[in-house]
Formats: C-alpha cells, sequence, structure tokens
C-alpha cells in the first residue's frame, strides 16, 4: 500500500531524529567492532602486524593453556558472583519491597545504591584494606580470638569474589525490587484462597512471576563481571588471571593485537551465548 504525503514526512521525520544516534553506533561501535574481527585473523611477526588470513590466534585459544584458562577461571567467578548476588540480594529487595513503608522505601533503595555513588577503583582499593592481612576483618576475628593467623582474603579468587558480590547485589536488589512492587495483591489472596500457605505462595506464585527481574539482573551481572579487569587486578592479585586480564597482558606487554582481538572475541560469543540463554525472561520483562 502507497504511502501517503504525511507519513512519507513522519518517516523522514523519524530518520532524521534518529540519524545522529545511527551515525554514532556506526562511528564508534560496529566500524571499530569490525577492524578488531578482522585483526583477529591477522598474525604478529616482530613488531610488526601482519595481514594475512588466518585462524592461528583461535587455535592458540585452545592450544595454549593459559588462554583457554583465563575464560574458564573467568566463567567459574562470573557463575559464582551471579548466584551469590541472587541469594543476597532477593531477601533484600523482599524486604524493601514487603516490609518497609512505601513512604520509606525510596530512602531505603538509596541507601541500598550508596555504594553506586562510590568510584568503582576506589571501592575495590578499600576491599584490599578490609580484607588484607592487617585489615579490619582479620583484626576483629583474631581480636575475638576466632582465628590464630590472618586469612587470606585478598590477592586471590576470594577477594575478587567479595569485591563483584558487593557491587552486584545491588544492581539485582533494583531488578528483582522492580518486579516486586508491580505484582497485585490479588495474587496472594488468589493463592490463600486455595489453601496454599506462605512458602507455597511464595514458591509456586511470587517467584515465577519475578523470575524475568532476576534473569534481568543476571545478566547484566554476568556481563560486567565477566568482562571487568578492574576488581580482579586490585583484589584477585596475579595468581590466577581471569580473560580481561589475560587480554591486558597481550596488549601491554606483548603488544600482541591480534591474538589480544581474538580473545576479545571469544569474550564476545560467550556473553552472545549468555544472552540467548536469558532472551526469554529478558523478552518478558520488556513486554
Amino acid at each position: 500500500m502507497a504511502l501517503t504525503d504525511m507519513e512519507r514526512a513522519e518517516r523522514r521525520k523519524g530518520w532524521a531524529f534518529a540519524l545522529p544516534a545511527l551515525l554514532w553506533t556506526i562511528s564508534f561501535f560496529v566500524v571499530p567492532f569490525a577492524y578488531m574481527a578482522a585483526i583477529s585473523f591477522w598474525t604478529r611477526e616482530g613488531r610488526t602486524i601482519v595481514a594475512t588470513w588466518t585462524l592461528d590466534n583461535y587455535i592458540a585459544f585452545f592450544e595454549k593453556a593459559h588462554f583457554f584458562k583465563g575464560l574458564v577461571v573467568s566463567l567459574e567467578v562470573t557463575l559464582v558472583v551471579t548466584v551469590i548476588s541472587i541469594v543476597l540480594a532477593y531477601p533484600l529487595a523482599w524486604i524493601i519491597a514487603e516490609r518497609v513503608p512505601r513512604r520509606w522505601q525510596r530512602f531505603a533503595l538509596v541507601m541500598a545504591i550508596l555504594p553506586f555513588w562510590t568510584s568503582y577503583v576506589v571501592r575495590s582499593y578499600s576491599w584490599l584494606l578490609v580484607l588484607s592481612k592487617g585489615g579490619v576483618v582479620n583484626q576483629a576475628l583474631m581480636w575475638t580470638g576466632l582465628i590464630a593467623e590472618p586469612l587470606e582474603l585478598s590477592a586471590n579468587r576470594t577477594g575478587t569474589v567479595i569485591g563483584f558480590v558487593h557491587f552486584f547485589v545491588m544492581l539485582l536488589t533494583l531488578t528483582i525490587y522492580a518486579n516486586l512492587v508491580q505484582l497485585s495483591p490479588n495474587y496472594r489472596r488468589a493463592a490463600a484462597d486455595l489453601g496454599a500457605n506462605s512458602f507455597q505462595t511464595f514458591w509456586h506464585v511470587i517467584l515465577p512471576l519475578t523470575l524475568p527481574g532476576i534473569m534481568v539482573g543476571a545478566f547484566l551481572t554476568f556481563v560486567l563481571c565477566i568482562g571487568d579487569y578492574v576488581t580482579p587486578q586490585i583484589l584477585g592479585g596475579n595468581n590466577e588471571l581471569v580473560l580481561p586480564q589475560v587480554i591486558m597482558l597481550q596488549l601491554g606487554r606483548r603488544a600482541d593485537f591480534p591474538m589480544a582481538a581474538a580473545l576479545s572475541l571469544v569474550l564476545m560469543v560467550v556473553v552472545t551465548i549468555a544472552y540467548l540463554a536469558c532472551a526469554r525472561w529478558l523478552k518478558m520483562e520488556r513486554t
């Protein structure tokens, strides 16, 4: 069906509004991404990058243990952080949505996300001071007599997980809270009329209805955690490298841009797989 003059004018106006954002996306995402993808198939000879198309970088990822181990460590840390963050964030979001009076909920949310107002690097270094051998945690445990020697809470995976969880609990609290406050009280009344107790109501009614909020927060946690470099570098030390640290080593120490590009593409594939796994719930959240 042919468009009217008014419809054509509206379409041109829409394109005019979208054009700046479209040009920005193409210039600063599509073009750099395409260039990085191309470089990942090139090689480095000495200090020179040679545009010879090959799969050597991707083959090296699977053949060299330290490359593949970086991905494995990243996945392990990310999955642990995501699970712990959900377990801690859901009760907090529930308390704010169900137990805090409506007039105080905004204040409670502000207090919950207050650490967001602090620099990411500052938070990581603060946790380093808290978790170090001479930090607050070890000093308190030794003062109470619970331990005789300081615990190894930093410069390892434990410190990285603690730093990540502190950040992502806040994020998941917001997404889960947004789902909880939208639930009608009629769901609980209907479940009670059918003879369900509090636990049955939560397990069979509340939890399934808030699953989209959980999955949105879990996906954001996964994406931000698996691609993070700062927290593992500060709190994890260099004993067990995650993939972003491996990528930075290829850039900073070896100047091997093709290998770094290939590792970055592998990381993006993993994130894409995670998105496809969560796509069902992400669509539910949008609707």
